[in-house]
């Protein structure tokens, strides 16, 4: 198969003289396998060669480990930002499947192993469990619906922010602490002053209306208003114009 004027075939004798170097006596095409090379009675090496990273490509390197585990895919290697993050993207895939990693410099024939097969060890990372879980906590309900842009998203953070939206729309310019007070967001001060919507405004010191994008995103953010409105204490909104 050729992607963009490549064919698999151009990656063999790379390959195979990276292979010749470590001691293996290597042939292609056998069975089913597009390499396979062997040493000393060990564990055949299996390298299966695409024109680029491909689900297929995976699908065959999983059923070559039916035959060994030791089991690398090849595919040449590209240049540029998208090249290098697709790199970074199927190296994680590979060594999660069990699977080696390796590419080709057509130009110069340089051939690079960027991982070899071994058994996946899963590390988790315990900050962003703990920052997956504040989430879970902090979100009132579920407003998102699994498998949405993640443009649309209503985070925990933006509830916050749209709780202090409801309160100024309710009271008018009110002092942070306040908000802070009436809301129980008691970052309520940073929140409005960091602006990361555009949608409050200091009129004064320590004091914060709606901008135009906050009356706009009243609207836009009816329904999750609503919602969230009824969380703000019905009593007490005198005192708190008062306050304010």
């Amino acid at each position: 198969m050729a992607r963009g004027g490549i064919r698999e075939s151009d990656l063999y004798l790379p390959v195979k003289r990276l292979l010749e170097g470590q001691g293996y006596t290597v042939k292609g095409e056998v069975g089913a396998a597009d390499v396979v090379a062997m040493r000393d009675g060990e564990e055949p090496v299996v390298v299966e060669l695409k024109a680029g990273f491909s689900l297929s490509l995976f699908h065959q390197a999983i059923e070559r480990q039916a035959i060994t585990d030791v089991v690398y895919i090849a595919v040449p290697r590209g240049s540029g930002r998208p090249f290098l993050k697709a790199l970074a993207d199927n190296r994680k895939l590979c060594r999660r499947l069990g699977l080696g990693l390796i590419t080709v410099r057509l130009q110069d024939e340089f051939v690079e192993v960027h991982c070899d097969p071994e058994p996946y060890r899963p590390r988790q990372s315990k900050p962003r469990k703990a920052r997956l879980l504040r989430e879970f906590a902090r979100l009132v309900g579920d407003p998102n619906t699994g498998g949405m842009t993640r443009r649309n998203l209503v985070t925990a953070y933006r509830q916050e922010a749209l709780l202090c939206l409801a309160l100024l729309d309710r009271l008018g310019p009110t002092k942070a602490a306040l908000v802070a007070q009436v809301t129980g967001i008691v970052h309520a001060r940073r929140l409005m002053a960091d602006n990361h919507y555009g949608w409050f405004e200091r009129v004064q010191t320590g004091i914060y209306a709606l901008s135009p994008n906050g009356t706009t995103a009243l609207d836009a953010y009816a329904v999750e208003i609503e919602r969230l409105s009824s969380k703000l204490p019905e009593a007490g909104q005198s005192e708190a114009k008062g306050a304010a």
